[in-house]
């Protein structure tokens, strides 16, 4: 390796390995991430990421905003919106009007939801299968012969609440969506293009194959697995109308590498950013500005609907910090939101080893290089994204030099190639200054992704540093 010169040490950008500049943190690294993990386990879907954050901020004496009636500096709360959506405040020393500091992230993830109305029974192959649509932007032929866990929650027709989650255990059978197999597929399916593959109509789950033994029962097999739900659970197939039940893969995270310096798991997109900014809010006490941890779903089909980051919850819960900390007024609501700093806390994609050719280099992230700085997503000419300013990302990265926490640059993929967005441009329509800012991942929205504990570990770094900045 050829030493660089002191000229070149001075004026060369320092894109170092994420582990080097840890080499001295590998066993708390390491340690960081079991807790990462076992999140990862019990936070499969939206509802199950809040009810970990919220059993998790409880423990860290956050209350809940409904039960305090004045808000003094050190103070810690919390709000809950449709069990979908969190926020953690802890109260800094200046007022509100000043301006948080926000770190954003989303807990949904690419998965398979049913339809309304999902069982049926396919008489010609005899057993019975559930119809889907599937969330977010997948690659539908990951979707077949990956055992599926099925998790959500039902509203039975007397309004009672039924919560589902099987295949995860062991001794809990899974669901599978299978593929025509080779022997078959070479006129058929195998001239389709890659996206074609498996169409979205395609992706039906088993669910049976016993039939009941009433003669005088027309679908047989359709019948049986309703009785089964039926037994188990009180549900009727007018049930399902009002339920959320979404199939993910029932995989657990494992660590990647004889090294075990990555790690394996669904959802990491963006819940790896949930669980580093959630510690993050953890271990801040006493900060100078007021500290904010919100967690948001929808984001993956355009941050839509009253729990996404276009809602109404976030600006409310910023009115309701106002309120109990000062007089309240519109125009201190707006302040505070203007003066705000937040970094979108999501994913850029990983330099992928084998299809180079979509990214361009010198703009890539990588795994275990640190935290990704993102100035703006979009795609082709910047369309639909936040661009953060120089003078802001000038802040940041200050910041982050000055902890030494490592970190780099990457944009998604190369000018024409593709693209997308983040919950950025939302926050900027509050005049605030945003900066996308998360690890890296390869395979992203894939059924099992993959991170760098490198890089889980300088997120949550990045984010405590932040948290206690006064930008």
């Amino acid at each position: 390796m050829v030493k660089k010169s002191k000229l070149e040490e001075k004026l060369l950008m320092k894109n170092e390995s994420g582990w080097k500049k840890m080499e001295k943190k590998q066993k708390d690294i390491f340690s960081f991430c079991k807790g990462y993990t076992n999140f990862m386990l019990n936070a499969k879907t939206e509802r199950e990421s809040v009810s970990e954050i919220t059993k998790n901020a409880k423990r860290n004496n956050f209350k809940n905003i409904k039960d305090v009636k004045k808000l003094k500096p050190g103070m810690r709360v919390y709000a809950v919106n449709r069990e979908k959506n969190i926020a953690l405040a802890v109260i800094g020393k200046k007022g509100i009007e000043k301006g948080l500091n926000i770190v954003v992230s989303h807990i949904d993830s690419p998965r398979l939801d049913l339809k309304p109305n999902p069982l049926y029974e396919d008489k010609d192959s005899g057993v019975a299968l559930f119809k889907t649509h599937y969330y977010g932007g997948i690659r539908k032929y990951h979707w077949v012969n990956t055992p599926l866990a099925l998790h959500g929650t039902i509203i039975k027709r007397n309004g009672e609440s039924v919560s589902i989650k099987i295949g995860e255990n062991p001794d809990e059978p899974v669901f599978i969506i299978p593929d025509l197999l080779p022997h078959l597929s070479r006129k058929f399916q195998d001239t389709r293009k890659l996206p074609e593959g498996i169409k979205g109509e395609e992706l039906n789950i088993l669910v049976g194959s016993i039939p009941v033994k009433d003669k005088d029962v027309k679908e047989k097999i359709k019948i049986a697995v309703l009785d089964r739900l039926n037994k188990q659970y009180g549900i009727v197939e007018e049930d399902f109308m009002s339920a959320e039940l979404e199939a993910v893969p029932a995989t657990i995270p494992r660590e990647i590498g004889f090294d075990k310096s990555m790690i394996g798991a669904y959802g990491q997109d963006d819940k790896i950013c949930a669980y580093t900014s959630l510690m993050a809010v953890n271990e801040t006490k006493n900060p100078e500005k007021t500290s904010v941890a919100l967690f948001v779903e929808k984001e993956e089909i355009g941050s839509e609907g009253n729990t996404g980051m276009k809602s109404m919850f976030f600006e409310k819960f910023v009115s309701e910090l106002v309120k109990l900390t000062t007089d309240y007024s519109e125009i201190k609501v707006k302040n505070a939101l203007s003066n705000s700093k937040a970094l979108s806390a999501d994913v850029n994609a990983a330099l992928d080893p084998t299809f180079k050719d979509v990214f361009e280099l010198r703009n890539a992230s990588k795994l275990g290089f640190g935290i990704v700085l993102t100035k703006y997503t979009g795609g082709g000419g910047k369309y639909s994204a936040s661009d953060a300013s120089a003078e802001y990302i000038g802040k940041i990265r200050k910041l982050f030099n000055d902890k030494k926490i490592a970190w780099q640059t990457g944009e998604l993929g190369k000018v024409d190639e593709g693209g997308g967005g983040t919950v950025a441009k939302y926050l900027a329509e509050y005049n605030m200054d945003v900066l996308d800012c998360g690890p890296s991942i390869l395979a992203m929205h894939a059924p099992y992704e993959v991170s760098s504990k490198a890089d889980v570990y300088s997120a949550y770094q990045a984010y405590k540093a932040f948290f206690g900045s006064e930008l």
